[in-house]
């Protein structure tokens, strides 16, 4: 399996990248937030998926792990293939998809073009527990945030990861960080695990 492909960027389009490698042209389907992350490089690095069919080997291209795990996410329940899941990852940055399964916002998630209302649904009622378990600051599409601002989203995650790895249920985790760091925006990382151990 292939995790990630790092090489020159070729080629960018909005819904493809072909990245250089060691003499060999990869295309990647992205999504527009993978497209906006590589403007103007001319070098990149793309986690990978592979979709293996009997009639085509196509390969998709995430600017991170957490949009790269949200679309395994997507692609996991019934009604969803690989260019609606890169469509519903175009139409709504990684946290904010996040945000939209955890709060149930079918509403939202149905003005994705050719998502109906039976597959929305499916989508939140299969994913909203397992979307708390990456880690992503959940924030709605209008800019209110249900998370840490932007600027703490490195320590959110290494806090989260480490709380996670010590054993802790991801929903929790992910409440509790959101929490102290939104009373403690400076707070350090050390200090978030910490607050967050006596709270757990």
């Amino acid at each position: 399996m292939i995790e990630y492909i790092r090489g020159i960027l070729d080629e960018l389009t909005p819904t493809q990248a072909t990245i250089e490698a060691h003499g060999v042209g990869y295309l990647l389907n992205i999504s527009l937030n993978t497209y906006t992350a590589l403007q103007g490089k001319s070098e990149a690095r793309l986690f990978v998926y592979e979709s293996i069919r009997e009639d085509a080997w196509v390969l998709f291209g995430f600017a991170t792990k957490q949009e790269r795990e949200l679309f395994l996410l997507l692609i996991s329940v019934s009604g969803v293939g690989g260019n609606t899941a890169r469509t519903i990852l175009s139409s709504f940055s990684a946290p904010e998809l996040a945000g939209l399964i955890m709060d149930g916002n079918e509403r939202m998630l149905k003005t994705v073009k050719g998502l109906g209302a039976k597959t929305a649904q499916r989508i939140i009622v299969e994913l909203r527990d397992k979307v708390a378990s990456i880690g992503l600051q959940a924030v709605s599409p209008s800019g209110g945030g249900t998370a840490p601002a932007v600027q703490n989203s490195e320590i959110y995650n290494e806090a989260f990861e480490a709380l996670k790895m010590l054993g802790f249920p991801p929903a929790p985790v992910a409440k509790t960080v959101k929490a102290i760091l939104k009373d403690e925006p400076s707070a350090p990382v050390e200090k978030v695990i910490k607050l967050a151990l006596k709270m757990l």
